[in-house]
């Protein structure tokens, strides 16, 4: 497993909840987020490596290439996400509801094609890698959110820095799966 293109993958998959982030730590207590956060994390993850294997059956590791498209489309595709804060009784399960709700959709269409090729052993160890990152995140935001400058910044640039981190994964994954090497191949 690559672990730059899982750390670009979870950072730009992030990018827009880190902002998210930002105020539920100033609602809820450090640990409820980080649980709340990471088991959103763990549910797409598993998700999409469970939805990636069972095409596999289907069709070769090379063609499944093209869902590099996917991540592609969403750098383009603008998407304005609306959450509502949904109030429920359980910090931990709010967190998880609001990160499932602002950003299952683009994790499972990003992290789908990154998973595709793994086997379970290395998919383990991008749940514990992935998992990890998660609550190295939460920490760091929390320390970060107090700088102003950060936060311009992030307002600033976060959502094209995102676009082009979405753009780089598709094209990993046209290259990784060996969908180029096929194409070329006929040229």
């Amino acid at each position: 497993m690559n672990y730059w293109l899982l750390t670009l993958t979870f950072l730009s998959v992030n990018l827009d909840f880190f902002f998210m982030l930002i105020f539920l730590l100033k609602k809820y207590q450090v640990v409820k987020v980080m649980l709340g956060y990471l088991f959103g994390n763990l549910i797409l993850l598993i998700l999409s490596y469970a939805v990636g294997k069972a095409l596999l059956v289907f069709l070769p590791e090379w063609l499944l290439g093209i869902l590099g498209i996917l991540p592609i489309y969403l750098a383009f595709h603008d998407n304005d996400d609306e959450t509502g804060d949904k109030h429920q009784r359980s910090q931990i399960l709010s967190v998880t509801m609001t990160y499932l709700s602002v950003c299952a959709g683009c994790n499972l269409s990003i992290f789908l094609p990154v998973l595709v090729g793994e086997s379970f052993t290395h998919f383990l160890l991008t749940l514990v890698f992935i998992g990890s990152l998660t609550l190295l995140v939460v920490l760091i935001i929390k320390l970060v959110a107090e700088i102003p400058v950060i936060t311009n910044l992030m307002t600033r640039y976060g959502e094209k820095l995102m676009k082009v981190c979405y753009v780089l994964i598709g094209l990993w994954v046209f290259w990784d799966s060996g969908l180029i090497s096929h194409i070329m191949a006929f040229f």
